[in-house]
């Protein structure tokens, strides 16, 4: 067969799709609700939503399918400097999976929004309400909780914006439709390549 002759692979899994979207979906409601009042159930319910798709992600990165595995797509920082340096060269190798810049920025996403969701819990207990509102953390200083709360948001919002940039210049210099990719499931190789 040619080189140029195209297979289609199937590289996220049905629930990796579904976290990804919803995940997107509730961090821009709980975002565009955060500090209206007459939002707070909606805000706090989205939150909650979040921290539930955020254990999901971490179990389905322990038991879940090949390219969901943190193992088969965590690598070393020294690998995410290369593949860094290949971008700004335009020779970044080509990954079916996530590459290593990915793999690094889902690790800080997923740690963003972890402590985003809990100060949001434990802001929401300083107020006697949600789950943690009987517990020790509802005794914490609100101002203080309050901070790390707004600044991981924003942190968060910034971490997107480069994950964001990072899928059009991968897009770009390999030729191909991350978007589509995280939509479908597929992406498209030449059959002679291996990953």
């Amino acid at each position: 067969m040619s080189s140029n002759t195209l297979q289609t692979i199937k590289v996220w899994d049905l629930l990796i799709r579904i976290f990804h979207w919803s995940l997107v979906g509730f961090f821009t409601l709980a975002y565009l609700t955060e500090g209206e009042d007459e939002w707070m159930t909606i805000h706090s319910y989205a939150g909650y939503s979040i921290l539930i798709l955020l254990v999901f992600r971490l179990l389905w990165g322990v038991i879940g399918t090949h390219n969901a595995r943190f193992s088969n797509f965590i690598t070393r920082p020294k690998e995410v400097l290369v593949y860094l340096k290949g971008l700004i060269t335009g020779k970044a190798k080509d990954y079916i999976g996530h590459n290593p810049a990915g793999a690094m920025m889902i690790v800080a996403l997923i740690a963003s929004i972890a402590i985003t969701g809990f100060s949001g819990i434990a802001l929401y207990a300083t107020d006697g309400h949600g789950p943690l509102a009987t517990s020790f953390f509802a005794t914490w200083p609100e101002g203080a909780i309050k901070e790390v709360h707004k600044f991981f948001a924003n942190f968060t919002v910034f971490l997107v914006v480069i994950h964001v940039g990072g899928v059009i210049v991968s897009s770009l210099l390999h030729k191909e439709n991350l978007v589509r990719a995280m939509v479908t499931g597929k992406k498209q190789r030449p059959v002679e390549q291996k990953d």
